[in-house]
């Protein structure tokens, strides 16, 4: 029985497990809830940010948020994780994300760890429970859309899309389809879903721009 349906079309709509039955006081808690902490800027580990630079979490302007990346080189820091609680994602379709950079003429990024590779975004979820150590069961807790449906991190105006039985990568390189499993059991135990930015040898290790730039989340729904 699929349990949650969507994440609807803008960021003022109810996170998946909002949509879960449950007594109308406290589903408008959670919207409360929700809200208040909109989207982090990470990740957080030990109470300190891995995004160095950067606020705790991204402006609401509406229906829509943005940051600004850091720049014009690594020193001023790097945007690593852009990610917002949710409930479980089983019988979810796919992921979607669009939205809009803007920066000045000219303004390119780069991987902080790999600058002379191309910036990527990728959409992510992580399963509750992670010590962020990568080792034992905690190796499939974070997965990251594959390697072919990663956005682009240039000027304009893009979509995401990435389907919840395309071959999701996990954190040291096992994948859905070899891990079924440990996927199911993630999608199950959901706690965080967004994007993250790195390149193909770092996905979420971290971006900066040349020149004044922003990001803005126009849309973000799990359907």
């Amino acid at each position: 029985m699929i349990r949650t349906i969507a994440i609807a079309a803008t960021l003022a709509i109810l996170p998946l497990a909002a949509l879960v039955p449950t007594p109308a006081g406290a589903q408008f808690a959670e919207l409360v809830r929700q809200r208040a902490e909109g989207w982090e800027i990470g990740p957080f580990y030990k109470g300190r940010s891995r995004s160095p630079g950067m606020p705790a979490r991204a402006v609401q302007a509406g229906d829509t948020a943005y940051f600004d990346f850091p720049w014009p080189d690594a020193r001023a820091g790097h945007v690593h994780y852009v990610t917002r609680p949710t409930g479980p994602l089983t019988g979810a379709r796919e992921i979607v994300l669009r939205y809009r950079i803007d920066g000045e003429r000219g303004v390119r990024f780069h991987p902080q760890e790999h600058p002379d590779r191309k910036a990527t975004l990728s959409l992510y979820f992580q399963r509750r429970g992670d010590n962020w150590k990568a080792r034992g069961r905690y190796a499939t807790y974070r997965w990251y859309a594959p390697e072919g449906m990663m956005g682009p991190v240039t000027p304009g105006t893009h979509e995401v899309r990435v389907p919840l039985d395309a071959n999701w990568v996990a954190v040291l390189g096992a994948t859905s389809h070899t891990a079924p499993g440990a996927f199911a059991d993630a999608l199950d135990n959901a706690a965080r879903v967004g994007f993250v930015f790195g390149s193909r040898g770092g996905r979420g290790h971290g971006v900066y721009a040349t020149a004044p730039a922003r990001f803005t989340i126009l849309d973000f729904r799990v359907e």
